[in-house]
């Protein structure tokens, strides 16, 4: 089992997130934010990891430090899971629908940081959550986790089936660039011979 678990301690957040790359889909989510808690659980589910995330945050003045801090602490547990990268895919890719709603993500295990985030909400806030938060979520998680992903929906006209598109195709394509490719006997799937 590709396992991990990452303790992150700020004077603004605690969390803790434990992963199982080759889990069942189970999660256990503690974040103090509703609606990242059910964007999680669609990562969880459609990404057949187990994923448990326990945080405290000072919500009392906003949720960005919590999400973006969650984001950073899932990517170091992701990264520290998959190890050396030997044996991957490497890359991955969804399209995700909900209704109205397409989404696109492409996953690449690359080393490198890198995020094209493209999704035009068609509003501000989901209930209380703010939408700008999910670039921040996904900036904090591609820079811990060393891989470039590519976000885009492709349309949409109501932001909560945009952002569960994203997530779902999110976990999807994750699910994919990690899996082991049966054909690499164990290689880094590179030319470099590392990533």
């Amino acid at each position: 089992m590709r396992t991990a678990s990452i303790t992150r301690n700020t004077l603004e957040t605690q969390i803790t997130v434990a992963v199982n790359l080759d889990g069942t889909g189970k999660a256990r989510l503690e974040t103090g934010v509703p609606f990242l808690d059910h964007m999680l659980d669609q990562v969880a589910r459609h990404g057949m990891v187990d994923l448990e995330v326990a945080a405290r945050g000072d919500l009392h003045i906003d949720a960005h430090h919590t999400v973006e801090d969650i984001g950073i602490t899932l990517g170091q547990a992701v990264a520290k899971a998959v190890g050396d990268r030997k044996g991957v895919r490497r890359f991955g890719h969804a399209y995700v629908p909900l209704d109205e709603a397409l989404s696109r993500v492409v996953f690449d295990f690359s080393g490198r940081p890198g995020l094209e985030f493209h999704v035009d909400f068609a509003r501000a806030m989901i209930g209380e959550f703010d939408v700008d938060l999910v670039h921040e979520f996904f900036q904090g998680f591609v820079n811990h986790a060393l891989v470039t992903l590519h976000v885009d929906n492709l349309r949409g006209a109501n932001a909560h089936h945009q952002a569960e598109t994203v997530f779902k195709a999110f976990g999807r394509a994750l699910r994919m660039a990690v899996e082991p490719d049966p054909r690499a006997s164990g290689a880094v799937p590179s030319t470099k011979g590392t990533l």
